[in-house]
């Protein structure tokens, strides 16, 4: 039976479970590394040792690093499992909410350390809380992800279904990076009577609605009417060798990785280029958030119509060079003349150009390898291929944060700041690298 186009009222609600796991992934980048390893003038006290593990190592890497590679380790295993499936309401929902739930447990807890002050108790906690959130989330991102080739049936309607999940996901960071503010009127309140506590309940608060958004989803879509897709029996090991031997898959991925460690080091930088490099207040990193979500927006129907007068390749990599021009400007922030907040705004919203594409175009262009794919070996393994993909992400994203705070080692705190400046250099020569990467990858024509 063929399935029912996906009405708007489905797509937008499709778009909450991106935005909820928005919420939870962002609420771990933005404030995991600023809760354990803050500058001196946050007002938060120090969790674990800030003492580096053969001078360029510090615990808070290591411990990312740990939960994110038995995270990627676990991608091809769900997938596996959502793409054999023979549950009789879907390969993909009944995996999403199972681990809302989970989810929502792990996200609060990472941020309730057993002890307010420095303690190895408080590192073993936090290895295995970051872990099960990692493990919980990825059960529901990788179907929610795997659903969208079946959901979308034309080149089109792919890109149209990835704006509005790339709408989720930025309004998803949107909320994350209000944690600073909502702590702020907590704290100030007195209904909490410090500020890490403060911090504590406003993660519970967005954990919450963040789990509301991704029961949305999974309430909303029904794979019966709405999903083609059927299980498969191809073993993990076979399925894995087939998707790495697709030579376009793998110029995607690779380009990928190097646009993911350096938006994780935007992401985990942000109120250290605002607090250190500026010497702003913390609260202006949401109104920061705001602007480019904004800016974004105003783009996304311009890179939907050149994607089709254009081309989706050409986009993604002029946009890879504009970002990175984005870092390089990171690395001189507060080293001109200009006023503090036109530098970081100016940055923000030229940045929101390129990330508008870079939001929208790669789960488009992936969804398309996956169709082609199907159609030319008859199996479908739609959710193994975004394993795959987030495998990569999430080794990215781990790299991303370690390099971050190893970094930080040269230097985090205001006249002391150079290892900061560095990560901008950093990123400058991973978005060149995946630039050029992709240059190599075959687009289909339509």
């Amino acid at each position: 039976m063929q399935a029912r186009s996906l009405p708007l009222s489905k797509q937008i609600a499709y778009a909450f479970g991106m935005m909820g796991w928005s919420v939870m992934i962002n609420l771990i980048s933005v404030i995991l590394v600023y809760l354990y390893l803050p500058p001196d003038s946050s007002g938060l006290p120090k969790l674990i040792t800030q003492v580096a593990i053969f001078g360029i190592f510090n615990v808070i890497a290591i411990i990312t690093a740990s939960g994110r590679i038995i995270d990627a380790v676990y991608d091809p295993f769900i997938a596996q499992f959502s793409d054999q499936s023979k549950n009789p309401k879907g390969r993909r929902i009944p995996l999403m909410k199972l681990a809302i739930i989970p989810s929502l447990i792990f996200c609060c807890l990472v941020f309730y350390p057993l002890k307010e002050e420095e303690s190895s108790i408080n590192i073993v906690w936090l290895v295995f809380m970051l872990i099960g959130f990692y493990v919980s989330s990825t059960t529901y991102i990788i179907p929610y992800n795997a659903l969208l080739p079946e959901l979308a049936p034309s080149s089109d309607d792919k890109v149209k279904l990835a704006t509005w999940q790339s709408v989720g996901y930025v309004f998803g960071i949107g909320i994350a990076s209000n944690a600073f503010n909502l702590t702020d009127v907590i704290h100030h309140s007195g209904i909490v009577d410090s500020r890490i506590s403060a911090l504590q309940v406003t993660v519970l608060i967005m954990a919450v609605l963040a789990a509301v958004l991704m029961l949305i989803t999974v309430l909303a879509i029904d794979e019966k009417i709405y999903c083609t897709g059927v299980h498969h029996a191809v073993p993990i090991k076979k399925a894995l060798k087939e998707t790495l031997r697709n030579k376009n898959f793998l110029l995607f991925i690779v380009a990928d990785f190097s646009y993911f460690i350096a938006v994780t080091i935007i992401t985990s930088g942000l109120m250290y280029f605002v607090t250190v490099l500026l010497q702003l207040p913390e609260s202006t990193g949401n109104k920061l958030m705001i602007t480019m979500v904004l800016v974004s927006f105003i783009f996304y129907p311009i890179v939907n119509y050149l994607a089709k007068r254009v081309g989706k390749k050409i986009i993604v990599i002029v946009s890879l060079g504009l970002l990175s021009l984005i870092f390089l400007g990171i690395y001189f922030l507060g080293k001109t003349d200009l006023h503090p907040l036109l530098q970081i705004y100016g940055l923000i919203a030229f940045a929101a150009i390129p990330l508008a594409s870079l939001n929208i175009l790669p789960n488009a262009i992936l969804a398309e390898i996956i169709e082609k794919d199907s159609l030319e070996t008859k199996e479908n393994k739609e959710a193994i291929y975004f394993a795959v993909r987030y495998f990569f992400v999430k080794i990215a994203q781990t790299f991303g944060i370690a390099l971050f705070a190893m970094f930080l080692i040269y230097g985090k705190d205001v006249g002391n700041d150079f290892g900061i400046r560095l990560n901008g250099i950093l990123g400058f020569v991973l978005c060149c690298l995946a630039a050029v990467i992709f240059t190599r990858f075959k687009e289909e024509k339509n």
